[in-house]
C-alpha cells in the first residue's frame, strides 16, 4: 500500500483507549485527525476503549495509532489489528511490547551497544527482601518505577532507606518495578522518522524543568514547570551520540515508522538512554512536533510521514 492508495474516509484515527495516558492520548488524536482532514482525507475517530471498537475498525482501510500507554502502545492494539488484517501506523507487536517493557527494552539496546543505567527488578516479596534485593544491587538516590508505564507515570526518587520503604508501602512490587541510580543531569529527547525509507534523527530536544527533582508526571503536565531548548545546546560530540544510539535504538527493538527515545546527560555529557516510545506524543506543541518544526518538518508533514508508515509496515509485523 503506498500514501497515494489510502482511500479518503476510510482512515480510523485511534485514540483514548484504557490507559493512564487517555487525556494525552485524546489531545494527539484530535490534532491528528483536524491535520488529516484539512489535508483532505475524510475520517472517523475511533476510541480503543469503546466495547463495539474491534467492529467499528474493521472497516478501515488503514489506522491511524494516536494513542498511548498500557493496552496500546505495548502490542496489544497492534495485536488485534493484525488479526484482523488492518495496516497500521508507528511498531508492530514486538517492538511495541519490548519497547513498553522498559527492563527488556534497556536489555536490547544495551546489547546493541547504546549506554543505559544498572537496574534491578523488584521481587515479590515481602518489603524487607525487596529493600534487601534493591540496595544490595543499587545506591542511593535511586529511583522506581513501573516496568510497563509511560508520561513518568508512578515514578518515586528515593534519597535514603526511609523514603525508599515509605514508596514501597504504596507500590506492589508483583505489580511490576525496578529500580536503577537516579542520575541527576539534562533530560533530552530524540525522534526519529522515516523519510522515503530512511530513518532520520530529529533535532535532540532539551527539556529544562523550573522547580522539580526531575521531570516527572506532574511537571510535564504542567507548562509553567518546564521549558524546551531545541535544538538542545550541547557540545556537537554529545549531540552526535544521542542521535546514534536513538538510531541504534530504534532499529535494534525493530521500530517502525517513527520513535522517541529519552536519555540522561550527565554531568561529563554523556548520553544515557533510558527507555524509547514507540508512539510518542503527537501534540501541536509536543516534543516530536517541536523536533520536527526544527528539521523543517511542519506539523501537517509530519502526519503525513507518519501515515506513510502504515504503509511500511503493510502485511504480517511479528
Amino acid at each position: 500500500m503506498t500514501m497515494q492508495s489510502l482511500s479518503p474516509g476510510r482512515i480510523a484515527v485511534v485514540s483514548g483507549g484504557r490507559s493512564t495516558e487517555r487525556e494525552r492520548s485524546l489531545m494527539s488524536g484530535r490534532a491528528a485527525q483536524e491535520s488529516l482532514d484539512r489535508q483532505g482525507y475524510t475520517t472517523v475517530f475511533l476510541d480503543a476503549a469503546d466495547k463495539e471498537f474491534p467492529d467499528q475498525v474493521r472497516g478501515a482501510d488503514v489506522a491511524f495509532l494516536a494513542i498511548a500507554g498500557q493496552y496500546a502502545e505495548d502490542g496489544k492494539l497492534q495485536g488485534l489489528l493484525e488479526s484482523l488484517g488492518i495496516p497500521y501506523t508507528g511498531s508492530g507487536v514486538t517492538a511495541s511490547a519490548v519497547g513498553m517493557h522498559k527492563m527488556l527494552a534497556k536489555t536490547v539496546a544495551g546489547a546493541a551497544g547504546v549506554a543505559v543505567l544498572p537496574s534491578v527488578v523488584l521481587p515479590a516479596r515481602d518489603r524487607d527482601t525487596v529493600t534487601q534485593a534493591i540496595t544490595s544491587s543499587v545506591a542511593f538516590p535511586l529511583i522506581l518505577k513501573p516496568i510497563s508505564e509511560g508520561g513518568s507515570i508512578g515514578m518515586a526518587v528515593c534519597h535514603d532507606s526511609a523514603e525508599l520503604a515509605a514508596a514501597l508501602r504504596t507500590i506492589n512490587p508483583a505489580e511490576g518495578w525496578f529500580a536503577e541510580p537516579f542520575t541527576t543531569g539534562i533530560p533530552v529527547t530524540c525522534g526519529i522518522l522515516e523519510v522515503d525509507g530512511s530513518l532520520v534523527a530529529l533535532p535532540p530536544l532539551e527539556t529544562l524543568p523550573t522547580d522539580a527533582e526531575f521531570y516527572d508526571y506532574a511537571t510535564k503536565r504542567d507548562k509553567t514547570k518546564y521549558r524546551y531548548r531545541c535544538p538542545a545546546e550541547l557540545p556537537s560530540a554529545t549531540l552526535d551520540a544521542i542521535t546514534s544510539a536513538a538510531l541504534t535504538a530504534h532499529s535494534a527493538l525493530a521500530c517502525t515508522g517513527y520513535s522517541r527515545s529519552n536519555f540522561i546527560v550527565t554531568a561529563g555529557g554523556s548520553p544515557v538512554w533510558l527507555e524509547i516510545n514507540t508512539l510518542p506524543g503527537l501534540s501541536h506543541t509536543g516534543n516530536l512536533a517541536t523536533m520536527a518544526g526544527a528539521a523543517g518538518i511542519d506539523y501537517d508533514q509530519l502526519i503525513r510521514l507518519i501515515l506513510a508508515s502504515a504503509a511500511t509496515g503493510e502485511g504480517y509485523r511479528p
